[in-house]
């Protein structure tokens, strides 16, 4: 089958994935309510096309904390990825420099830090981070990044402990004996799997949450590093409000892929709330659920500087390693700037928020 869209490539995964990794994968929280509305909020929303303009050069590109891209796409994080393909996170990195997006690195990747920042030199790459109960160890990931040239850090803000991930629980997901979690030292999560059985990689990691963070905890990050910190997690006004008046450079508006706490919005959903709050003072990108170019288009409408995509990164890898993320990539931004020519935008400045509007706006006026 050729594999012309996101679907095509999420559907050729879930036959070769090994069951336990493509279950970690595609899960969600609770009874994954919210992540399914990821996907179905986007259904509800409508285009508005404006025609008779002229679509014959268009141009895609942005500019985010102060990075040229060519569109305003890129890879979020998603934690080990060699389970997807041996390729793992440097073939996703590789395909992100050749597409011009950003890429971020999982601190859960099962490739370090350094050997991504030496096989994809060229791509702009940005390290998720977690705030850790040892916060030695968290300024060792962080100088790590610095030294890795890393362009920015991604501190996840919505995972004091781990949701409510049966699939998870129910399999008790394991690495293989070839990988490990390649950012921490083998010799501690080993001592840990030993203690734990089959699924200690993951409590180990967990077991290193703090519940305990605070505003404060990001104040005396900015104080550790000279990167800018985007929060990543942020589903509230207020909480956007107060990274704004805190100095944070930027907001991923994210619900943890529908991983953390089942029943929040969809991430789409809650955008406009965040922008209309803090939109122009700071940058604010989103992920969740994005499946085509569409997708991306509202999200823009909507106020997103740039989106990024979580899983069809990885069903890329699984279908065809870094070519099949290459493929998944081309074929996103091609589906992007068809829908940029058919609604009249020959550049992201003419995406409005008056060319989206919920499906209800046309049930009041029939």
């Amino acid at each position: 089958m050729s594999l012309v869209s996101v679907a095509d490539f999420e559907q050729k995964a879930n036959g070769q994935l090994e069951p336990n990794a493509l279950d970690y994968y595609r899960s969600g929280a609770g009874e994954q309510v919210t992540l399914n509305l990821n996907r179905q909020a986007y259904k509800r929303l409508r285009l508005r096309p404006r025609c008779l303009r002229d679509v014959s050069k268009l141009d895609a590109s942005c500019e985010i904390l102060g990075e040229h891209l060519n569109w305003p796409l890129g890879i979020a994080p998603t934690a080990m990825q060699k389970l997807a393909h041996p390729d793992g996170e440097i073939g996703s990195a590789r395909a992100a420099g050749k597409a011009g997006s950003i890429f971020i690195l999982s601190t859960l990747s099962t490739t370090s830090l350094e050997d991504v920042a030496a096989a994809a030199p060229d791509t702009c790459k940005w390290f998720r981070l977690y705030i850790y109960r040892d916060r030695c160890l968290t300024e060792q990931l962080v100088r790590r990044a610095e030294r890795a040239n890393f362009k920015a850090l991604v501190l996840t803000v919505d995972t004091p402990i781990n949701g409510d991930r049966r699939a998870d629980a129910r399999n008790h997901l394991s690495l293989p004996s070839h990988l490990t979690l390649a950012n921490f030292k083998a010799e501690c999560t080993q001592g840990f799997v030993s203690k734990c059985g089959g699924s200690g990689l993951n409590e180990y990691v967990a077991c290193n949450y703090d519940p305990s963070i605070s505003w404060q905890d990001v104040k005396w990050l900015q104080q550790l590093t000279h990167l800018p910190i985007v929060l990543k997690g942020i589903l509230s006004s207020e909480d956007a409000l107060l990274a704004r008046d805190i100095g944070c450079a930027g907001l991923i508006v994210s619900n943890h892929g529908g991983r953390q706490l089942d029943t929040t919005p969809a991430s789409i959903e809650v955008l406009p709330e965040i922008v209309a709050a803090v939109g122009k003072d700071m940058v604010v990108m989103m992920d969740g659920g994005i499946m085509q170019g569409i997708d991306i288009f509202k999200a823009l409408a909507l106020g997103a500087q740039t989106v990024f995509i979580g899983r069809p990164t990885l069903w890329g890898l699984a279908a065809n390693g870094q070519r099949g993320v290459e493929q998944l990539l081309t074929i996103l931004k091609r589906d992007f700037e068809v829908t940029m020519t058919l609604t009249g935008c020959p550049t992201l400045a003419d995406i409005r928020p008056a060319m989206v509007v919920h499906e209800s706006a046309y049930w009041q006026h029939n």
